[in-house]
């Protein structure tokens, strides 16, 4: 009997000890040196901290994982912990959340972090909790722009026949054909191979991503559109989720925080240095844009999520001082 005890006590103590090392692993596209690596690596300190390392964690950076529609479905059947993605293709899973990938609706940074911080934010973040997911916070991307390995665009007419790639997006997609070019969708992992061989013209990301996946080894210019503001969000998988208690859920949120806080310092850096970046290797960077054609044109992606929501979130988004 003694001896039965003692082994008890000792399975108590390994089960503990096992929980007491529970890692989770955070899924993300670009490199662990990215402002994503740099999101999922304060998540992960900060988490490991407040748990008083209860949980660690390590990053599955690079598309390891699969393209972000892939992490997405993972997250879902519980196959993968927490990943951080944009919100591409997060549209196909909470169409609510394509309000924000409309083309020149966001004024600036200062615009697009109050909105997301604020109501409608929330409001969000509690529509991707009700579709089999968990939304911790939202993160960054950036405003995107396009590059290409043919010619400079100054005007919606240089992009007239140039497949370029997008996200598997519908509205993305109605506004550059809007604009004229011939959207290609492809998850991101198979990017960079498309534009060596010539699959694709080019593709449009924040300079956060660009200068993050060197595409000036495959591309020569880009031009400073700024078609849309492009957020990121950190998702956790209900599986994951609803099997933690109330204290531990209260550290994820916060960890989301931390790593949402430190992805938007980046980005802030990047969008200094970036630009710059991309000229040392040799891009033509293009500033001098005006951007009411191209807006003018896109218009039309609207009525994507106007015909089905109404207009009702996009004027709030508007109205956000």
């Amino acid at each position: 009997m003694k001896h039965f005890i003692t082994g008890l006590i000792a399975a108590a103590v390994l089960a503990t000890g096992a929980q007491a090392q529970q890692k989770i692993v955070v899924g993300h596209a670009l490199s662990p040196t990215s402002h994503y690596g740099v999101g999922a690596q304060a998540f992960i300190d900060t988490l490991t901290e407040l748990s008083g390392g209860t949980f660690t964690g390590e990053q599955a950076p690079a598309g390891q994982l699969g393209g972000e529609r892939d992490m997405i479905e993972g997250l879902q059947i519980g196959s993968l912990d927490l990943v951080v993605t944009s919100t591409g293709p997060l549209g196909n899973f909470v169409p609510e959340v394509f309000a924000l990938d409309l083309p020149f609706l966001f004024r600036d940074y200062d615009h697009a972090r109050k909105t997301l911080d604020g109501e409608i934010g929330q409001e969000l973040l509690a529509k991707i909790g009700e579709n089999n997911l968990v939304g911790l916070a939202w993160s960054e991307n950036g405003f995107r722009h396009v590059t290409n390995s043919q010619r400079p665009v100054r005007t919606p007419a240089d992009l007239e026949g140039l497949k370029l790639r997008t996200m598997e997006n519908k509205v993305h997609m109605t506004a550059f054909s809007g604009m004229g070019a011939a959207p290609t969708p492809m998850a991101f992992p198979e990017l960079f191979t498309a534009l060596q061989q010539g699959v694709v013209d080019g593709q449009e990301n924040p300079v956060t991503v660009i200068t993050a996946s060197k595409f000036w080894e495959v591309q020569k210019h880009v031009s400073l559109t700024g078609h849309v503001y492009s957020p990121a969000v950190v998702l956790a998988s209900p599986v994951l989720f609803d099997g933690l208690t109330d204290e531990q859920k209260g550290w994820f949120m916060e960890a989301a925080k931390a790593s949402a806080a430190a992805t938007r310092a980046e980005v802030n850096r990047l969008e200094e240095a970036g630009v710059a970046l991309l000229r040392e290797n040799g891009m033509e960077v293009i500033t001098d844009i005006d951007k009411a054609p191209f807006a003018a044109l896109a218009e039309a992606s609207y009525s994507v999520y106007t015909d089905q929501y109404g207009t009702e979130m996009v004027d709030r988004i508007k109205a956000v001082q």
